[in-house]
């Protein structure tokens, strides 16, 4: 198949350069004319189309590395388009040269596979929006601020300032968690008090932490429940909304806090131990 398109295409090349040689030199000059001045208006085309899709893109709020690669797509389509007219214009066969380039660009697509994958994440990520740069994500088991949207990378920057370039491919394919979509956050933390200590002394003084930290929403209400029975401790479960900037404040606010309530209000935070009794047998 490509030895036929190909030997089509000579032909046509050859037909094409016979013509220019029947026409003679003003024929010639005047068929070169006409593929200039044609190539001159599909340029002139293809600026204006691409100035409007600029403004179209532009008044869609479409992501700028989606933008981009919309652009750089079109472009290749209107010079592709170009070369056909031009070449038309010369007498060489356009159906030979469009499958010759589809060979080309099967070729080409077989051995840049991966990038084509990464690519192809790359327009999935864009398309579905699961985050935009700035937003924190956790990518899998990876961690990070949102640096940049590529056609083929996506870039993090991690919370000790490490810079990571994960594939589109592998992106795409992962579970995303966005924790900047939504303005509130919730805190869940679980503490442990010793057995001594009263059920409601407990849930009241975890209540009264959350009550009065300035970041802590009043609505919805902050929870402190009694939530398991360990070997050594009983478990709560404290819940309180924030602001989503805020989370990692509030979180270790209370996490101090709690340590300091507990001292001043006597109640114990037990360490895993182990009661030991030995019978006395008798002689």
């Amino acid at each position: 198949m490509e030895t036929t398109d190909t030997e089509s295409l000579e032909e046509s090349v050859e037909t094409a350069v016979r013509n220019l040689t029947v026409y003679g030199w003003e024929g010639a000059v005047k068929l070169i004319l006409t593929a200039l001045a044609l190539l001159l208006a599909c340029l002139v085309v293809k600026r204006i189309i691409l100035r409007l899709l600029d403004r179209g893109l532009d008044r869609g709020h479409i992501e700028k590395s989606f933008h981009a690669f919309i652009r750089s797509a079109a472009n290749i389509l209107l010079w592709f388009l170009t070369i056909l007219i031009v070449a038309q214009s010369l007498g060489v066969n356009a159906t030979s040269l469009v499958a010759l380039l589809s060979i080309a660009g099967l070729a080409v697509s077989l051995s840049v596979k991966d990038s084509l994958s990464n690519l192809a994440g790359g327009l999935t990520i864009l398309s579905s929006q699961p985050f935009k740069v700035g937003d924190y994500v956790e990518i899998g088991d990876i961690a990070g601020t949102v640096l940049e949207i590529g056609m083929v990378h996506t870039k993090l920057n991690t919370t000790d300032n490490c810079r990571l370039v994960l594939p589109n491919s592998t992106v795409a394919a992962a579970l995303v968690r966005n924790y900047s979509t939504e303005p509130l956050r919730r805190v869940d933390l679980t503490v442990g008090a010793d057995y001594n200590s009263p059920v409601e002394q407990v849930k009241a003084t975890l209540l009264g932490i959350m009550e009065a930290h300035e970041k802590v929403l009043p609505d919805p209400a902050p929870f402190a429940r009694l939530s398991n029975y360990g070997d050594s401790t009983i478990e709560y479960t404290l819940r309180a909304w924030c602001l989503t900037e805020d989370y990692w404040e509030v979180y270790y606010d209370l996490l101090e806090a709690i340590k300091s309530a507990f001292d001043a209000q006597g109640i114990g935070i037990p360490f895993p131990q182990m009661d030991v009794h030995l019978d006395k047998s008798e002689a």
